[in-house]
């Protein structure tokens, strides 16, 4: 019904960049990426950045400075550009999205693994 293609995780050093990709489609309903979470071992997923319709943009207070969401229309594919990376942003990276139009109803990406190490 849904389809993620979730792609950019993977191993950098602590200071260093990634970008993640996310673009979803649905064979029933139009879907809407809408942002991206995470969860550490041992803790709870928290939200990462949200970007709405218009393009707005919001982040978590830990990220803010760091991270840029954006949203490719052409390609229904939504970027976040992670510079500046800790070791505390080590992570699964979930993306998120939803259905346009209709009872709201979440959809998550099967995740992408990020780790910052040295």
């Amino acid at each position: 019904q849904v389809q993620f293609v979730e792609s950019g995780g993977g191993l950098v050093q602590p200071g260093g960049s990634l970008r993640l990709s996310c673009a979803a489609s649905g064979s029933m309903f139009s879907i809407r990426v809408r942002g991206w979470y995470r969860q550490a071992p041992g803790k709870q997923r928290e939200l990462v950045a949200h970007i709405t319709s218009d393009g707005s943009a919001n982040y978590a207070d830990s990220v803010k400075g760091r991270f840029t969401i954006s949203r490719d229309y052409a390609n229904n594919t939504v970027y976040l550009q992670m510079n500046s990376l800790k070791p505390e942003d080590t992570a699964v990276y979930y993306c998120n999205a939803v259905r346009v139009g209709g009872p709201f109803v979440a959809y998550w990406g099967q995740g992408t693994q990020v780790t910052v190490s040295s």
